[in-house]
């Protein structure tokens, strides 16, 4: 079970979103110091595991990133929460959800100043984040893919000569495509994939970089309008993360829960669930 404190109103502006800050929502019944203590442990659960607050692990995520994290009938829902809540069953506490910039999470910024004890944002792993977060084993294979409106054909970014090309700020999907220049290309870049959904949807773009699954799982909500084109084979992995240097402790035991349910099968019923298959390596 997961409970969340959110960002309560997006404003957009023209081409980015502006965020404003949710009020927090207390969580009924659970104890301890609430106050923030630049990133050292107020509380312990099982095993002496270190938390922010006592009685819950505090989740850093950025919503919505469907079918990973995003809202359903007021809660926050998907597949990261669920492996996530199984973490905080073995601490025996509940999972509390922070909707907040990725900027934040990726930066290790969030973790360090004691907002979340665990980072799950559908966040691939690579070099660059390792420097400052310490992340668990990867939990998921990623790949970059285009989505488009329905007809459009474009399976490269070279088929987007003279288009707009729409990305997400401090992804990897936008590292990908600046990295390659592609010839002719407007780059456009947004704040989530909700506001690349939209610009989409509007014509504000041509196409969008994101991941794959996120957008197999717009095109299933919308498959009469849109498809996703190229894919692109970035090899890339998702991995939690918590403070590095930080929480050895938090990360020795989500290694171990995602061990575990990929041993027991839980791990494949909740990727199915999630995403209509089992794992390819299945």
């Amino acid at each position: 079970m997961s409970v969340r404190i959110s960002r309560a109103a997006r404003r957009r502006g023209a081409g980015y979103a502006s965020l404003a800050v949710a009020a927090v929502l207390v969580l009924a019944g659970c104890g301890g110091s609430d106050g923030d203590d630049g990133g050292q442990a107020a509380a312990t659960a099982s095993g002496g595991t270190k938390l922010v607050h006592a009685g819950r692990l505090t989740t850093c995520t950025h919503l919505p990133y469907a079918p990973f994290q995003f809202e359903q009938d007021g809660k926050v829902v998907g597949f990261d929460v669920d492996l996530i809540d199984l973490v905080a069953k073995k601490l025996g506490v509940t999972q509390q959800i922070v909707d907040t910039p990725f900027e934040g999470i990726k930066s290790g910024q969030d973790l360090d100043t004691g907002k979340c004890d665990i980072a799950a944002a559908g966040m691939t792993i690579t070099p660059e984040r390792q420097q400052v977060l310490a992340f668990t084993d990867p939990y998921f294979d990623a790949t970059q893919a285009l989505l488009a409106k329905k007809g459009t054909g474009y399976d490269s970014l070279e088929s987007l000569k003279g288009k707009k090309l729409g990305v997400q700020a401090g992804t990897t999907g936008k590292d990908y495509v600046t990295s390659r220049n592609p010839d002719g290309v407007e780059i456009v870049e947004f704040e989530d994939s909700a506001t690349e959904e939209q610009a989409v949807a509007t014509g504000q773009v041509d196409a969008a970089v994101n991941d794959l699954p996120v957008w197999l799982d717009y095109v299933k909500k919308n498959g009469d309008r849109f498809e996703v084109g190229g894919q692109f084979d970035t090899g890339e992995q998702y991995g939690f993360a918590v403070r590095k240097g930080g929480n050895p402790q938090l990360l020795k035991t989500a290694n171990q829960v995602l061990a575990a349910a990929k041993s027991d099968g839980t791990y494949d019923r909740l990727y199915e669930k999630w995403f209509g298959t089992k794992p390819k390596s299945s």
